[in-house]
């Protein structure tokens, strides 16, 4: 896909760090943290980033933009593939700051350097360490959240714990997308009394999005 031509980021210099952090993509050893053979420790992929698809990112994009977003919040960064997008919304709506989390020290100073490659530094605080911690207080509502973090098998999920911490200061019309479809995640952002309308999305095997509506 030719990003330049087809991404609704207007800025060549965003689209290149895109576009080479999508080129540099590999399947990690194991499988990854999914996989049969994967370590279930994110600090073992301290070089991998599992990241959103572009796809998914230009989705982001185009609703930041329509929200006319100022603040958002993302568990987790990772390597900073979602963070660009949302800085770049960020900065195009006329400024503002995306809220990360990320617990491993070497995905945070990644994600730094491809926002600082990007000229996107001064929208993104990447705070480092347990999202539980790190997003249970985002400093005022915000206006969508991304909920991508470390898939584990205990439950409850992690995607569950974050999105009951950061679901009350999200509001009212604004977005959250789920990149993992954890099945107690979807059965919290699907009953109806926790004040979200929510729908499945044919983007990467399944994205849900999600609107909050009380």
């Amino acid at each position: 896909m030719d990003l330049q031509s087809h991404s609704p980021i207007q800025d060549p210099r965003v689209n290149a760090v895109i576009a080479r952090m999508q080129a540099a993509r590999q399947r990690p050893p194991g499988g990854g943290p999914r996989g049969s053979f994967g370590s279930r420790d994110p600090h073992a992929y301290a070089e991998q980033g599992f990241s959103i698809h572009p796809e998914q990112g230009e989705l982001i994009y185009l609703l930041c933009r329509g929200l006319r977003a100022r603040r958002v919040a993302e568990f987790a960064t990772s390597v900073g593939m979602s963070t660009l997008y949302f800085a770049a919304a960020i900065r195009d709506n006329g400024g503002g700051t995306v809220i990360g989390s990320e617990i491993v020290p070497a995905k945070v100073e990644t994600a730094r350097r491809n926002l600082a490659e990007a000229g996107l530094s001064d929208y993104a605080e990447i705070r480092e360490g347990d999202a539980r911690k790190t997003l249970r207080d985002l400093g005022g509502p915000v206006d969508f959240i991304l909920i991508d973090g470390w898939p584990r098998e205990e439950s409850p999920s992690l995607a569950r714990e974050v999105i009951e911490i950061v679901a009350p200061q999200l509001r009212v019309g604004g977005y959250v997308m789920n990149d993992n479809a954890e099945p107690d995640y979807l059965a919290f952002i699907r009953d109806p009394k926790n004040g979200f309308v929510s729908m499945t999305l044919p983007l990467k095997g399944g994205t849900e999005l999600s609107l909050k509506v009380g």
